[in-house]
């Protein structure tokens, strides 16, 4: 989350301010220390010159009485001094709100994520040159090593190949690093012979041997892998072809598939491809100016109203939001921002996942006058009641922050989900965005091909069932990722209890 981040940033700038200040006193003391160890230098030298002669003074001989007896105690306790106290327990302070294992694998995984849904090849991310975004942001020989690790421990060796790979070219490339050459071709060569293309795990184990002779496991996984490829190829009938000097780039290998059946056209949407928005589609759309049918709140300042999409019907409200109630809303919610949680199918318990990424809280129209306010104006709109709707749910997607695609109904399979509720079925969602995204962030439907992006201070309703109760299975949409910025939402789910006679049932089963 976007907030807790920028206190991070806030926390890191004054560690180093603290760190500072620990250099300081520590070449302070040296200083100390230095000019003793001269005097007494100088001290010694003279004494031992002439022993019997020195100590015949009778100063010289209480001075070394003394020094010996109180000065070097003193010094003592000056070189057993320690600086560093300051700084430490300053770090130890802060050290409860730094980010852990699991953050750093999270944010890890969310370059991953974004590298796959806007096909970012690891160069151009490890160079940060990101569409939309003038400043440079790089990743050294060492990130990349990491990032690929990551992967690597995770099993993914998909992400493993084209991180490590990453590495090495910098590597090559004459970039300094922490990491061997040796250690990276290691990882970079199983998770090659992972993802099935033996001829250039072979290639890279070899080099790897060439570097480092007494690599132990090098040694047996040459032999193992040259002879399982001879043994593939006898099978095949094929002669051996030598691997492919290209580096491996983003398309070398195929992506495995995972548990989303509409991956594929749910990234292309997030891309701005694949939209299905022809212009014979285009010209059935219109925008009006919308007095939510002469509703006493609407009369004097109707709300300008956008077709975004014909079939199922998707409008966009303009002006809804003032920049004041964002950040009103914004400041509301940010103490009670938590990881947002999805319901297990098959148990029902509330847990975190990987397809939903962000940080919501819900506010009370009691809270505060403007939530008060947005509650009404939406029941003013919508002509739909909100008392039996949920409360307003606000969520900040950081980078990288994503709900795959989703439905917002609960359908057949799980009567239970809003049953504790009372308050039936969400019919419908009314979204607003509370803030423009540099990059990325869109809300798409991959069923129809439709994307919709996030402008602030407008919003975008739509029903998610039918005007008999079934759900409208064209509405499973997503928030596709945020590459650049951080995009912060609210919603308003309003459920079937209340609206009978606002919106009441059609003839058939998909009025």
């Amino acid at each position: 989350f976007q907030g807790q981040m920028t206190d991070l940033i806030y926390t890191e700038k004054e560690l180093v301010q603290s760190l500072r200040e620990y250099i300081k006193a520590e070449e302070s003391k040296l200083a100390a220390v230095k000019s003793w160890a001269n005097k007494l230098d100088a001290l010694t030298r003279v004494s031992t010159a002439d022993p019997e002669g020195y100590l015949a003074h009778p100063v010289n001989a209480y001075k070394l009485m003394k020094r010996l007896n109180t000065e070097w105690s003193e010094l003592e306790s000056l070189v057993l001094q320690n600086p560093a106290d300051g700084f430490v327990s300053n770090m130890s302070v802060h050290r409860q709100y730094f980010p852990d294992e699991e953050d750093e694998t999270g944010a890890a995984k969310a370059l991953m994520r974004l590298q796959d849904t806007y096909q970012l090849d690891s160069e151009a991310f490890s160079k940060g040159k990101l569409p939309g975004v003038h400043s440079s942001a790089v990743l050294t020989v060492d990130d990349c090593f990491d990032m690929g690790k990551t992967a690597y421990n995770d099993a993914d060796y998909y992400h493993a190949v084209l991180w490590l790979q990453q590495a090495l070219k910098q590597l090559d490339d004459g970039e300094e690093a922490v990491v061997s050459k040796a250690d990276i071709l290691d990882y970079l060569s199983y998770s090659v012979y992972q993802m099935g293309d033996l001829p250039r795990a072979i290639e890279l184990t070899r080099r790897l041997v060439a570097i480092d002779p007494s690599h132990q496991r090098a040694g047996g996984n040459l032999r193992y892998f040259e002879q399982l490829l001879m043994k593939q190829l006898r099978e095949m009938n094929q002669d051996y072809q030598p691997p492919s000097e290209e580096p491996i780039q983003l398309g070398t290998y195929s992506r495995p598939k995972d548990h989303l059946p509409e991956r594929e056209s749910y990234e292309a949407l997030c891309r701005g491809e694949g939209i299905q928005m022809t212009e014979a589609r285009r010209s059935r759309l219109f925008c009006r100016y919308h007095d939510g049918k002469r509703n006493p709140h609407l009369l004097l300042k109707p709300v300008k109203e956008e077709d975004e999409w014909d079939s199922p019907h998707i409008v966009r409200y303009l002006d809804l939001l003032s920049d004041e109630e964002i950040e009103k809303i914004k400041e509301l919610a940010k103490p009670r921002l938590a990881r947002a949680t999805v319901r297990d199918p098959k148990t029902g318990v509330l847990t975190t996942a990987n397809y939903r990424v962000s940080k919501s809280a819900w506010l009370e129209g009691e809270e505060d006058p403007v939530i008060d306010r947005v509650n009404q104006r939406i029941e003013a709109i919508t002509g739909l009641t909100v008392e039996t709707a949920e409360l307003l749910q606000v969520a900040n997607y950081g980078v990288g922050g994503q709900y795959e695609p989703h439905f917002d109904f609960s359908r057949k399979d799980e009567p239970d989900a809003f049953k504790r509720l009372g308050t039936g079925n969400r019919v419908a969602t009314f979204l607003n965005y509370m803030s423009d995204v540099e990059a990325g962030g869109a809300t798409v439907f991959p069923d129809f091909g439709a994307a919709i992006w996030p402008r602030k201070g407008t919003s975008v309703f739509w029903y998610n069932l039918f005007r008999s109760g079934e759900g409208d299975y064209r509405t499973r949409h997503a928030a596709c990722p945020v590459l650049v910025g951080s995009k912060w939402v609210s919603n308003k789910w309003i459920h079937e209890r209340g609206q009978e006679f606002r919106r009441p049932c059609g003839l058939t089963e998909v009025d």
